[in-house]
């Protein structure tokens, strides 16, 4: 089991007043497995995806990852499970403006101490399987919406993360260039990369393989076990 939540639930204080925000969720995956998650604003989706993500801890019930329980764990550990278990993509590819496409991707691995000549080896195989080994030197800005965007995945898959958060990684893009990344996560994942994605589109959601919904908290199964 890669990822199990147990009744995780996540308060936050508005004055004196305590505001539930997500209400005993249960969640398990699967190493390989693609799962979406679909709600509209404020049904509790990207909370759910902050703590997944080690950028907040549940108020309440077990959220175990990669066999550690996040609940209680000091931010210095949680910064190196970010680090070393997870790649994320986002809205907004949230690339450096300063830096070209390789050393994009190559960021992360810095962080970890990886040595120059190693990371930027790692950064050509990653730009190379998003198809982008044409624009290794470009900047952001001489890329396209969905250029950036495959830049953005190439430097979440450069640690080799055991899961993919993404959260509404088409919601910027044009169909063509939403498309292109839909069709480059399939093939992360059937290259045995587990994805979990937060969307509000249908469309996109239905490129996984099992699909939940939430609503106010609460998370509920919508359909399972899709044949990919």
């Amino acid at each position: 089991m890669l990822l199990n939540c147990e009744n995780v639930c996540k308060d936050y204080m508005r004055g004196k007043l305590v505001v539930p925000v997500l209400k005993n969720v249960n969640l398990k995956v699967e190493n390989g497995e693609y799962i979406a998650i679909m709600g509209p604003s404020g049904s509790g989706k990207t909370t759910l995806m902050n703590l997944i993500g080690c950028l907040d801890v549940p108020t309440s019930g077990n959220l175990t990852l990669n066999g550690e329980n996040l609940s209680g764990m000091k931010s210095r550990r949680m910064a190196d499970v970010r680090n070393q278990v997870l790649g994320f993509v986002f809205q907004q590819a949230d690339l450096l403006p300063g830096l070209n496409a390789i050393d994009n991707v190559a960021l992360p691995l810095l962080y970890r101490g990886v040595k120059k000549k190693e990371r930027r080896k790692k950064a050509m195989e990653m730009l190379e399987k998003v198809g982008l080994s044409d624009r290794m030197e470009f900047m952001p800005n001489q890329l396209s919406g969905g250029q950036c965007q495959r830049v953005a995945i190439a430097r979440a898959m450069a640690g080799d993360p055991q899961l993919l958060l993404a959260d509404e990684p088409t919601g910027a893009l044009d169909s063509q260039s939403g498309k292109q990344v839909m069709e480059l996560f399939r093939q992360l994942n059937q290259e045995g990369i587990t994805i979990l994605m937060i969307t509000h589109s249908q469309e996109v959601a239905d490129e996984a393989d099992r699909i939940y919904y939430i609503r106010d908290g609460i998370l509920t199964a919508e359909k399972e076990d899709r044949a990919k």
